[in-house]
């Protein structure tokens, strides 16, 4: 399964794992078409860029932020990441990276590195793909962009919930973008023909991965919806 994230392998048999986030007219400049908070803006870009390392199978060892948005935005940038982080439980981890001064931008700019180390080859978890019956697939959120997130908070999944269903056997995890979630549905089962049915608009929009797709051992499905709860819909799904 193809995802958005590169992979170089190391010495020591271990590969990394780099995904990358970026922003842009997005922030507190009077051009900016959204206008939002900075620490808003990059909790959203730690959200998708952690969620793709994540769920490729690494284990996050460094965040990198790159701010084209001038040295006062800074300290909220990093609030942000520092919000996210915390949501996670990896307030040990390292954040460095580095400012635009020297030129002012009419628009805000912002990008968010998430590195990660994974055992190179690791055993797949989607394995069980080759056996329909044995597997459901649901969204945990909703797709949600521009400013539909500040309104439709309570239908964001929780980045916790995330982690926490990262850390089962048997569960494949699948962050949704900008191209919706047909689209991420086409990526894991690599674009067999399927018919697919939910509540929720299948193209729409989720550009800061305010949803996922979890594909899972129908044996967890007792363990699954006590851990998302309200935030689950599930996906009827059939192959042609």
């Amino acid at each position: 399964m193809k995802r958005d994230v590169e992979i170089i392998e190391l010495p020591n048999g271990n590969e990394l794992v780099i995904a990358v986030d970026n922003s842009g007219s997005i922030g507190m400049k009077s051009k900016d078409d959204i206008q939002v908070p900075y620490d808003v803006v990059s909790y959203y870009n730690f959200r998708v860029a952690w969620m793709e390392c994540v769920s490729a199978g690494a284990t996050p060892i460094s965040i990198i932020l790159h701010n084209f948005s001038g040295d006062n935005a800074w300290p909220s940038l990093i609030q942000g990441v520092e919000r996210g982080v915390k949501e996670v439980k990896q307030e040990n981890i390292k954040i460095t990276g580095s400012t635009e001064s020297n030129f002012v931008l009419e628009r805000s700019a912002v990008g968010l590195v998430v590195i990660g180390e994974r055992e190179q080859a690791p055993v797949s978890q989607e394995v069980f793909l080759d056996e329909p019956d044995s597997f459901k697939v649901s969204v945990i959120g909703n797709p949600l962009v521009g400013d539909e997130l500040l309104q439709n908070e309570d239908a964001i999944a929780p980045l916790e919930v995330f982690q926490d269903l990262a850390d089962l056997k048997r569960v494949l995890l699948l962050p949704v973008g900008s191209k919706g979630i047909l689209y991420e549905l086409n990526q894991i089962f690599n674009g067999q023909p399927l018919d697919v049915d939910s509540c929720l608009d299948l193209e729409k929009s989720s550009g800061p991965a305010t949803c996922f797709i979890i594909v899972y051992d129908k044996r967890l499905e007792h363990k699954i919806k006590s851990k998302c709860g309200k935030w689950l819909h599930d996906i009827n799904l059939k192959f042609r």
